[in-house]
């Protein structure tokens, strides 16, 4: 496949909503009675990532769903919005409401992890469950890997980016950090694609310089990982070179208080080459009860 076609058969997949204001794109397979399960992706990704854990999700009895995040993928991409993990979270929680969701398990990776503990501080009884994937939680001793570092810099971040928007900067970066060859060329530049959409990557270049790498922040999430609310998994590539397990993911562990990581051989874009390993992995969560009321 090409990557018009590619990009023609995502389209095809999912559907626009709006959610406070804010016009985006949905993937969402399964059937409709069955526990929503929410993948809430990070960047430079979008919906497009979660496009094979889905059947996997709609295949165990669950319904999968994945949106786009404002400035990425196939979201608009206002010029007013607040593209900070605050600001992305709230937009977020609108957007169950806007779907028509009310309890759904959460999966969340990369800077979706920061926007998913959001939704879950500020309505925790709607989440019945949280897988982290190689995620971020200590986000106050964050440190951006140095192909992403570039773009969090307002001078810098645009130059940056044009070199990475060239296809074969784009490729190489991608397969060094976030899979294996198995994904096919026209799929990695959809990623490309998607990432600059009709603004040519400036909504994303804010979304860069808009973590809040404060330890208020940690706290909130750390409380909402230690709150004992729900059943919480954790799921890792072990060759992620961007958030390493040995640091990255060991903190994820201690702040959900779990006794080991369980890994696969991949790197971040875990999603990529190891969709029903995760599929398990939230499978498992939902049949687990911790209380009547999850």
């Amino acid at each position: 496949m090409t990557v018009d076609e590619v990009l023609a058969a995502h389209r095809a997949a999912g559907r626009e909503f709006t959610a406070d204001g804010v016009r985006s794109f949905v993937l969402d397979q399964g059937a409709p009675d069955a526990e929503p399960v929410v993948c809430l992706h990070g960047v430079p990704a979008s919906s497009f990532l979660y496009r094979s854990v889905l059947p996997e999700l709609a295949h165990r009895g669950l319904r999968g769903i994945a949106f786009d995040l404002p400035g990425l993928g196939l979201a608009t991409r206002p010029g007013d919005f607040d593209y900070s993990w605050t600001g992305l979270g709230r937009w977020a929680t609108a957007a169950l409401d806007a779907l028509g969701l009310d309890r759904v398990h959460l999966v969340v990776h990369d800077i979706g992890g920061p926007v998913g503990f959001e939704i879950a501080a500020a309505v925790p009884e709607r989440v019945r469950s949280i897988l982290l994937l190689n995620t971020i939680v200590a986000v106050d001793t964050f440190r951006r890997p140095w192909v992403m570092e570039p773009f969090a810099h307002r001078v810098l971040g645009p130059a940056w980016l044009t070199t990475a928007r060239a296809p074969v900067v784009f490729r190489t970066l991608m397969r060094r950090i976030g899979f294996g060859p198995d994904v096919p060329r026209a799929a990695v530049d959809a990623y490309l694609r998607l990432l600059l959409g009709d603004d040519s990557g400036r909504a994303f270049l804010r979304i860069m310089r808009s973590f809040e790498r404060t330890v208020e922040k940690r706290r909130r999430y750390e409380a909402v990982l230690d709150s004992g609310a729900r059943p919480l998994g954790i799921l890792w590539g072990s060759k992620d070179t961007a958030l390493p397990l040995r640091t990255y993911g060991v903190q994820a562990r201690l702040a959900a208080r779990l006794g080991d990581i369980p890994t696969v051989p991949g790197k971040h874009f875990l999603q990529e080459d190891f969709p029903a390993e995760i599929a398990t992995a939230v499978a498992a969560l939902t049949s687990t009860r911790q209380s009547p009321d999850l």
